[in-house]
């Protein structure tokens, strides 16, 4: 497989899901193995093992020198990792240029799925649907999206929920002794900070929590996202320290300001009994500390985007209003004032996350490989063809490209008793 994304040590959390994708499926699936292709800045590349491809993000060339690469590299087939702002090209689009030029089966895990796109937006994910013999997406509301909005075929898109690590339960006071927290109640938000996060209205939630439970201490985790502080340096970090002295919690907020590895990442989550996200975007997807918060087993209260909504459903946690400190107040005290409910709480995240762990993971993965190998996906470049498993909007579209028109109709299955005999 040529795996396509940022990739680590770059500070994202889509390039952590790809060193997840990678190393989680190599590690349950050992027949299977990815060259990895990192979408980066060629000055950056000094910076990777020696043997990570770097992609130049912003070299429209270097779209087609990959696709040309990986076709004569012998991997039968590609995943590509899909977020509008990792690629190069207005909302991305010279992404289209790498998949254009594939000759092998294409699997895109599509991490954002605008219900209002632009349309420009709409087409770069209309070229990739066209292209690609199966869709990943992480949530069934992405999947239902695909199909109804963007006319994805059903059968081509794949849900398989992000992956979360698989620990023991329980062991909250090993990991608080570790950090020097003995039996303090310890809320955390765990990732790259920025003003979409709404931490303000977590700490502003803080006077109403410690009037309460005086020794209750908020962790906040994580360096400030990089495109941020490359605008405006730590200026809303330096903002959200200006309201906890405002509010007179400083002695209930500690901060970690860095990008943890995930080891460190899940030592610190542990250490944790209630997990906030409250989290401003409502279409949000995915949330990888999310997964990996109930998988640990700890109880969570959060804004109801997309990816708490189904994570969280069925009593696995707790849902409160955008940008409401007096319903998070509320949510954490009912819990820490009845510590039945919040043990309860955090075995059903615990139980929730079962279906998630690596292993649950990398399977559906391996899967999703073994039904894409079966896909003929083959370009024609003296046509400008392009054969796909999806048929857009049930038609086949054409597309001018210079002087060749792309013509997009379903792609065609081989039996495996077939293909077994050539």
């Amino acid at each position: 497989m040529a795996l396509i994304g940022t990739f680590a040590p770059r500070k994202c959390g889509i390039a952590t899901f790809t060193e997840d994708l990678k190393t989680k499926v190599e590690a349950h699936h050992p027949n299977i193995n990815f060259d990895v292709y990192a979408l980066d800045h060629l000055e950056r590349s000094s910076l990777y093992d020696p043997c990570v491809r770097i992609l130049a993000v912003d070299e429209p060339g270097a779209y087609s020198d990959t696709a040309r690469a990986i076709n004569a590299s012998g991997a039968e087939a590609v995943w590509l990792q899909h977020e509008y702002g990792i690629f190069g090209g207005p909302d991305g689009e010279l992404v289209t240029e790498l998949t254009d030029g594939l000759s092998v089966p294409l699997i895109v895990t599509f991490h954002t799925i605008l219900s209002e796109p632009s349309a420009r937006q709409r087409d770069v994910l209309a070229r990739l649907l066209a292209r690609t013999s199966h869709a990943m997406v992480m949530s069934r509301h992405g999947r239902d999206l695909l199909v109804k909005l963007y006319g994805a075929a059903p059968d081509r898109v794949t849900v398989i929920e992000h992956g979360a690590p698989d620990r023991p339960f329980g062991r909250e006071n090993q990991f608080k002794l570790r950090l020097g927290l003995p039996k303090r109640p310890v809320l955390t938000t765990f990732g790259l900070l920025g003003p979409g996060k709404g931490l303000e209205h977590a700490i502003e939630a803080l006077p109403a929590i410690t009037a309460r439970h005086p020794r209750v201490l908020y962790r906040i985790v994580g360096a400030t996202h990089p495109n941020l502080v490359s605008e405006q340096g730590e200026a809303y970090r330096d903002q959200l320290k200006a309201r906890v002295v405002a509010l007179g919690v400083e002695a209930n907020v500690a901060w970690d300001d860095r990008f943890l590895d995930t080891p460190e990442l899940l030592d610190q989550l542990e250490a944790c009994d209630i997990y906030l996200t409250p989290y401003h975007n409502l279409q949000q997807s995915t949330s990888g500390t999310l997964s990996y918060a109930v998988a640990l087993g700890k109880a969570v209260v959060s804004t109801p985007y997309i990816h708490a909504r189904e994570l969280l459903a069925n009593g696995v946690g707790r849902l409160v209003p955008v940008g409401d400190p007096v319903a998070i107040a509320a949510a954490v005290n009912a819990l820490l004032d009845h510590p039945l409910e919040l043990a309860r709480l955090k075995a059903a995240a615990y139980a929730r996350g079962r279906a998630t762990i690596w292993p649950r993971f990398a399977q559906a993965s391996a899967d999703l490989i073994a039904r894409a190998s079966e896909t003929i996906s083959s370009t024609l470049p003296e046509a400008g063809i392009t054969r796909s498993a999806f048929d857009f909007e049930g038609r086949t579209t054409q597309r001018a490209t210079g002087s060749h028109f792309m013509s997009r109709p379903s792609s065609v299955t081989i039996p495996a008793e077939v293909r077994a005999t050539g």
